[in-house]
């Protein structure tokens, strides 16, 4: 199950990780944010110890979403080393963020 990151625990779960962290940024009542939700679990899942993976819900955190220029979800952010490396705007296949994910390992 992937991770809640939220305006309080960002600074610490994300920016200060050592693994690459995927952040995807939804809401409740965005469709395509909930078809996404699957994948995400399941890279959460299948990435389990060497990347961090995790949501922000846009309308609870507004603050990170001002922060990183979040116009249209779901936006994906790709973050290492407390840098965006990466970024996927809109619903994908799996294997587009796995691919994302290998490139930035």
């Amino acid at each position: 199950m992937a991770a809640v990151f939220t305006d309080a625990n960002f600074e610490q779960e994300v920016l200060q990780s050592d693994k690459l962290t995927v952040v995807d940024f939804w809401a409740q009542w965005c469709g395509p944010c909930l078809a996404l939700g699957p994948t995400i679990d399941a890279l959460a899942t299948e990435y389990e110890g060497r990347v961090n993976i995790g949501k922000v819900n846009v309308d609870e955190n507004p603050n990170l979403s001002i922060n990183y220029g979040i116009t249209s979800i779901p936006c994906i952010l790709f973050i290492k080393n407390g840098e965006v490396v990466d970024k996927h705007v809109g619903a994908a296949p799996k294997s587009v963020f796995e691919k994302k994910i290998q490139q930035h390992m």
